[in-house]
């Protein structure tokens, strides 16, 4: 563990929102070993819940090296996670739903690198110079769309079935997941969010919550803003700075 973390603050906050009657994300906040994670899970009933809580408590399992040894160690745990939703899991009596599976997207740093890791559309933002980014992109029918087809964001959303996933922890046999390697310059912060999050605020929101001094701060704002709304899905997030 590089002493380098020490520096970074950060704060995690999950909500069931208005409509649903569970909780089904789950959030990792590990300032002292440089791990943060947001999982969203799908499956309904407990499944998702279930596949969510099960990727937080592998990925909090002790890990060593240097950056690269732990981000290999991280893809190698949700490679063996995504084999026990598609196999062991869903093979009871007790369970016939065969759905269970979870977003994921996880961020390590240490010294002046960081690497955002994710399958899904929970996604990662950095906030830096007073500019939003999102370095993550979202695994969706809509991106797809955009992506393969040169469809506009607004013709790709009109899709019935823009917002499903196209990958996913448990969503297939072999899992994709795709990671973003930077520099970190001072102050730089990060925000790891479900879609219920993200889904319901605009950039100017999102941004202006970021630009507060404070992790508690930025949270506190996201979640009023979200919560004075419809706040139909679950929603949760991560916020992590100097």
């Amino acid at each position: 563990m590089s002493a380098v973390s020490t520096r970074w603050r950060s704060a995690a906050r999950s909500d069931t929102g208005k409509v649903r009657q569970r909780n089904e994300d789950a959030v990792l906040d590990l300032p002292e070993r440089g791990l943060w994670v947001v999982a969203d899970g799908m499956g309904g009933h407990q499944n998702g819940a279930l596949a969510s809580r099960l990727i937080v408590e592998t990925l909090a399992e002790p890990s060593n090296g240097n950056l690269q040894e732990r981000l290999d160690e991280l893809r190698q745990r949700l490679h063996t996670l995504n084999r026990l939703f598609g196999q062991e899991l869903t093979v009871t009596a007790e369970n016939p739903d065969p759905v269970i599976g979870s977003t994921v997207v996880a961020l390590l740093i240490e010294d002046n690198r960081a690497v955002c890791v994710w399958a899904g559309d929970s996604r990662c933002y950095l906030w830096r110079n007073s500019r939003l980014y999102q370095l993550s992109r979202d695994h969706t029918l809509q991106q797809q769309l955009i992506d393969e087809q040169q469809l506009s964001p607004r013709d790709a959303a009109r899709h019935p079935s823009a917002q499903a996933l196209t990958r996913a922890i448990g969503a297939a046999e072999e899992l994709k997941l795709e990671l973003l390697e930077l520099d970190i310059l001072p102050g730089d912060t990060f925000m790891l969010c479900s879609d219920g999050l993200w889904g319901s605020l605009s950039v100017d929101q999102l941004s202006a919550a970021l630009n507060l001094p404070s992790p508690q701060l930025t949270l506190h704002r996201l979640f009023e803003q979200v919560l004075d709304g419809p706040a139909r899905d679950n929603l949760s997030a991560v916020v992590v700075r100097q």
